[in-house]
């Protein structure tokens, strides 16, 4: 037992200079105190300056004053967000899920953090933009993919949720409530980079992963029906898979090979100059190499796909070579196709593909109206692409931006501002808390494009999901 504090001093000090004492250790505490606080605030500050300098790499026009605005931002809009409720010490395989906050259905799934705590979460969305469920997350997440249902069942499709490269974990979510399912470790030689895709029929995923031995790439195979056991994988016949997806003809899994290895711990970039991209046709069923297809140049790293109904992928590229150099930021492929087709911004437009910061973040295609989205949150800008003629419509600045998604054509609208004409086409996610409807105004001539936007007191993530199929 610790010795009480009056019994620390003499009796003859206590008893003749009470009152000096008192002031003393009044002084004292209010100098540890000062002291505290003035320690806390250098911390604070060196952790936003950090903070800050993080953002800027992938973010050119990130600035001091956004945490002070998005800080007034957020507490003007506290009170609409429910917190993300979390333990703070719990383990990746024990995530909490919150009740539903109303009883809309579901349109678009997303990976989000908290505007003021920055806890991570993923949420359901309704049509109205609005948080119809969300369920604690307990690390940084990246893409969503939905379960297709073979059966019209009355069952709700599973979410599957990849932690952010380089991750041990996945899970998966009921997408009508946001319940956990399952958790899902990475085996002790590999880790996950973000993406997956499911089988049409719904009944295997195949998942992104990196050999931690050999940097060599791999696609993980997990049953459905056994709680997502892993049960083979494959070669991905490159370093970094990124995105993968399944052809629409459900025989063959396309693979954005970003060719970069990258340190486990740091995420350190560790190959640059020799690294080697590629897209690659795998047959789902035995792993059989059907095409692979490089780049014009060694460090246009094949990223994020999208596909399309006619089976052309949309490929958005990350350059990591010279600043100065203007390269093509979104391709085309269909599997045949000696090589990638660029898409093309007019040559009368100034700013041309350096509008991207060579970054794209996600890519969407609409397969009715053959139209494409790339985002660009180091650009902060979104882009449309015609892919009938293969040109750029136009793009619009949307600072953070990087999840970009369908609308679904059968999706009421509720607009929360005079838009130009027409539907909107595209949804697109920002970092700070903006969903934006993207649409095109086809009365016009040539073609526009036009956004309205809609605020949440979240920081979206990289990638958002449409729930259900678009119609076509």
């Amino acid at each position: 037992m610790s010795t009480p504090l009056h019994s620390r001093h003499k009796p003859s000090r206590l008893i003749g200079s009470d009152k000096e004492t008192g002031l003393n250790m009044l002084a004292q505490t209010l100098k540890n105190t000062l002291t505290t606080l003035g320690l806390a605030s250098v911390g604070t500050a060196a952790l936003v300056g950090a903070h800050h300098l993080g953002r800027k790499q992938y973010n050119s026009q990130a600035r001091l004053t956004d945490y002070r605005d998005g800080l007034r931002q957020a507490l003007g809009k506290v009170t609409a967000a429910a917190p993300i409720v979390a333990p703070s010490d719990a383990p990746a395989n024990l995530v909490q899920s919150q009740a539903r906050r109303n009883n809309s259905s579901v349109t678009w799934i997303s990976g989000v953090a908290e505007l003021t705590t920055s806890e991570f979460a993923v949420v359901g969305l309704n049509a109205a933009r609005e948080i119809v469920w969300q369920s604690a997350m307990p690390e940084r997440v990246h893409d969503l993919l939905i379960q297709p249902l073979a059966s019209k069942a009355l069952q709700a499709p599973h979410v599957a949720v990849m932690g952010r490269r380089p991750s041990e974990w996945f899970w998966i979510l009921d997408a009508h409530s946001g319940e956990v399912v399952h958790s899902i470790k990475a085996q002790t030689d590999r880790h996950f980079y973000g993406h997956a895709c499911y089988s049409l029929q719904g009944d295997l995923l195949y998942v992104t992963e990196n050999n931690t031995a050999d940097f060599s790439g791999r696609i993980g195979i997990y049953e459905v029906a056994s709680g997502y056991k892993k049960i083979a994988e494959y070669a991905s016949h490159g370093i970094g898979p990124h995105e993968i997806v399944m052809h629409p003809d459900g025989e063959s899994l396309l693979i954005a090979n970003g060719g970069i290895k990258t340190e486990r711990a740091s995420r350190e970039e560790l190959n640059l100059d020799s690294m080697q991209p590629s897209l690659v046709y795998l047959n789902r069923h035995t792993g059989q190499l059907l095409q692979q297809v490089f780049p014009a140049h060694n460090q246009m790293s094949v990223r994020h796909l999208a596909m399309h109904d006619n089976g052309s992928v949309i490929i958005g590229i990350q350059f990591q070579g010279e600043r100065h150099l203007s390269v093509p930021m979104v391709l085309t492929h269909r599997r045949g196709e000696p090589k990638f087709t660029e898409l093309q911004i007019a040559k009368d437009d100034s700013k041309g593909w350096h509008r991207f910061h060579h970054y794209i973040a996600s890519v969407a295609v609409d397969s009715k109206h053959n139209l494409a989205c790339a985002t660009s949150p180091i650009g902060g800008c979104a882009a449309v692409f015609d892919l009938s003629t293969g040109m750029m419509i136009g793009d619009t600045p949307l600072a953070d931006c990087a999840g970009v998604t369908t609308w679904p054509s059968q999706t009421q609208y509720q607009a929360t501002q005079q838009i130009l004409s027409g539907l909107p086409l595209f949804l697109v996610s920002d970092g700070q808390g903006y969903l934006s409807s993207i649409g095109v105004d086809q009365a016009a001539y040539p073609q526009s494009i036009w956004v309205e936007k809609k605020h949440q007191s979240y920081a979206f993530d990289n990638h958002l999901t449409t729930l259900g199929t678009v119609d076509s």
